[in-house]
């Protein structure tokens, strides 16, 4: 096998890239706890979304011990494959790294959700439309932060500790992130779907209760599928399309680059948190907006300018 050493400047690189992952997931707790810190309205808004909350915290807490009998057996599974010792106990390990990231990032995107909509619905209620989606997209910041730097956390991990074997280890990173993200998608849309036709069938067919209405038992139940499909599921989609891509590039960039192929694709998504970091804090609904999505465009193109140009810059100096 060509062996390559990550070493000198390119060692130094992945540790500025480690920083940067922390610093992502610093922000992550930043915006969490500005989220956290709005009202959460009248005592009617707080009692339906505490009901909402633990539905949504009971659904997961099912899900997480069900699979964590799928987790222990592939785990077992991965490290009883042929090869080198140090190989698949790395490869096996951060099967479990990759998979507890990614239920990390379906939880805490469902987590907190539940709580934010009260608090974006007090703030339209009793402050302004800009405040309202200032508290909204801040909350997709926290899921964005927190799975950009888990995904490039656990990369940049593999990359130190194992060197030009870190291809082989990340199959099991990706391989743990897809898998919890699969069942996380899968389940939470069957049981959002449920919830959904039920919610209708008894209310607005059987009883002619409005569709969304608290006095219909399942429109919580709808709500919990909603937060448990879209933001749960959705989430852990989220990191392990991220984290797959990342595996994906390291192992190409190795077999194309040598050393330079395991570090450039870390510098990549290192220059695109910083830039959606900036894009984050640009988000502000101005007066002349017809909707929220001029403001979430605008920061989004900013970013992305900015990005496409740092990117330029760091291929062109590195490669």
């Amino acid at each position: 096998m060509n062996l390559v050493q990550v070493t000198g400047n390119n060692l130094t690189y992945v540790y500025v890239i480690l920083g940067i992952s922390l610093l992502a997931l610093a922000i992550a707790l930043a915006l969490r706890a500005q989220v956290l810190a709005q009202d959460e309205g009248t005592a009617k808004m707080k009692e339906i979304a505490a009901a909402v909350q633990i539905g949504a915290a009971a659904y997961l807490s099912r899900q997480f011990r069900t699979l964590s009998v799928f987790v222990a057996i592939v785990f077992v599974l991965l490290f009883a494959l042929p090869g080198d010792l140090e190989i698949r106990i790395g490869r096996s390990i951060f099967f479990l790294v990759g998979a507890g990231f990614s239920a990390l990032v379906g939880y805490n995107g469902m987590w907190l959700a539940v709580r934010a909509n009260v608090r974006v619905a007090e703030a339209a209620r009793k402050k302004s439309a800009q405040r309202a989606v200032q508290i909204a997209f801040r909350t997709g910041g926290v899921v964005g932060m927190t799975t950009v730097g888990l995904g490039l956390l656990g990369a940049s991990l593999v990359v130190i500790i194992y060197k030009e074997n870190a291809p082989t280890v990340l199959e099991g990173f990706g391989f743990g992130a897809a898998m919890l993200a699969m069942f996380m998608r899968v389940g939470g849309g069957i049981f959002t779907k449920a919830a959904d036709v039920g919610a209708d069938l008894v209310g607005k067919v059987e009883k002619g209760i409005p569709e969304d209405d608290p006095r219909n038992a399942a429109t919580i139940a709808d709500n919990v599928g909603d937060n448990v499909g879209d933001c749960a599921g959705m989430a852990a989609d989220l990191f392990e399309s991220y984290a797959v891509t990342l595996v994906a590039a390291l192992i190409l960039g190795k077999a194309g680059f040598g050393d330079a192929g395991l570090v450039y694709p870390l510098i990549v998504p290192a220059i695109g948190i910083i830039t959606a970091i900036l894009g984050i804090f640009l988000t502000k609904l101005r007066a002349s907006d017809k909707t929220a999505m001029d403001a979430i465009n605008r920061s989004f193109f900013t970013s992305a300018i900015i990005s496409a140009v740092l990117v330029g810059f760091a291929t062109f100096t590195y490669l």
